[in-house]
C-alpha cells in the first residue's frame, strides 16, 4: 500500500526533530567518553577528535588521586540504604491508605500527593538544623534518610495505584487461611505489586545516585563526599590543574552505572509507569 505525500511528510516532520534532539543529547556524552581516554595535551590539540592511544591513566588518577573510590562507595551506600528505606516506609503506607478504611485516609493520601508539589528546597534549612540536633549532619546515613523521606510521596502515589487494582478477594482468601494483615501485605500484596516496586526503586536509585544539592548542604567532610560532590571538586580543581581528562573519566564513572541500569530495566520502567498511569 502506497503512502501519500502527506503521510511521508508528516512522519518526516516528526522524525527529523527527534533525530536532531538525539544528536544534541548524545554527542556531548560521546565527546565525554572520548575525552576520558585522552591526555591533557590531546584534549587541547584535538578536542573533537578520537584519541591517538586509548589510555586508562585518567581513570586511575581519578580513582586514586581524587578519592573517587571512596565517593563511589559513599554514593552506593546512600543509594541502597535510601532506596530500601523508601520501600520499607512506602509499601505499608500505600497499603494502609488504599485498603484500610480509617478516618482521614483520603486526607492523608491528598497530603502525600500535595507534598509532591512542594519544592524540596523549602525544607533544606530546617533539615540542616534537625540533622545537626540529632547528630546526623555530615553523615551519609543521615543523608540516606533525607533522600528516603523526600521520595516517599512519589513512591506512595505510584504504589497506591498498583494496589488499588488487586482484587480484595485475594486478601480475604489469605486471611481465611490464617495470614495476619502483615502476612497478607508481604506475601500477597507485595508480590503482586512487584512491577511497580521495581519501577519506583530504579527511579529512586537513579535520583539518589545523581543528587547534588542536598549532599552539598548536609555533607561537610571530604571523606563523606558522594560522587556528585567529588566530581564538583575535580571540576573546580581542573580550572587550575587542567586535569580535564581526569574530570571526564570521573564523569564516565558516575554516568556509566546509570546507563547500564536503565538499559537493563528500560522495558520494566516503561511498563511499570504505563501500568501505573492506567491503573491510577
Amino acid at each position: 500500500m502506497k503512502r501519500s505525500v502527506g503521510q511521508i511528510l508528516g512522519k518526516t516532520g516528526i522524525r527529523i526533530p527527534l533525530i536532531l534532539w538525539s544528536i544534541a543529547v548524545l554527542y556531548p556524552i560521546f565527546w565525554m567518553f572520548l575525552g576520558s581516554f585522552k591526555s591533557n595535551a590531546e584534549i587541547y590539540r584535538n578536542p573533537w577528535g578520537f584519541p591517538e592511544n586509548f589510555s586508562w591513566q585518567n581513570f586511575a588518577d581519578a580513582w586514586t588521586n581524587y578519592n573517587i573510590d571512596t565517593s563511589v562507595f559513599n554514593s552506593l551506600i546512600v543509594t541502597v540504604v535510601g532506596s530500601l528505606l523508601t520501600l520499607f516506609l512506602a509499601v505499608p503506607t500505600a497499603y494502609a491508605i488504599e485498603r484500610i478504611n480509617f478516618r482521614g485516609s483520603k486526607f492523608l493520601f491528598t497530603l502525600y500527593v500535595s507534598a509532591m508539589m512542594i519544592p524540596m528546597v523549602l525544607g533544606w534549612i530546617p533539615l540542616f538544623f534537625l540533622l545537626s540536633d540529632i547528630g546526623l549532619l555530615d553523615n551519609i546515613y543521615g543523608l540516606a534518610i533525607v533522600y528516603a523521606v523526600s521520595q516517599l510521596p512519589f513512591t506512595i502515589f505510584v504504589l497506591t495505584s498498583f494496589i488499588s487494582t488487586i482484587p480484595k478477594s485475594l486478601e480475604e482468601a489469605a486471611a481465611i487461611d490464617g495470614l495476619s494483615p502483615y502476612g497478607v501485605l508481604w506475601k500477597v500484596i507485595t508480590p503482586l505489586t512487584m512491577s511497580g516496586i521495581i519501577t519506583v526503586t530504579i527511579m529512586n536509585a537513579i535520583q539518589f545516585w545523581n543528587e547534588y544539592f542536598m549532599a552539598l548542604i548536609f555533607l561537610q567532610s571530604s571523606e563523606n563526599y558522594t560522587l556528585a560532590l567529588a566530581i564538583d571538586f575535580i571540576s573546580s580543581e581542573a580550572q587550575y590543574t587542567n586535569a580535564w581528562g581526569t574530570l571526564f573519566a570521573s564523569l564516565v564513572i558516575a554516568i556509566l552505572p546509570v546507563i547500564v541500569l536503565y538499559a537493563i530495566f528500560q522495558r520494566r520502567i516503561s511498563q511499570g509507569m504505563t501500568e501505573g498511569a492506567i491503573k491510577g
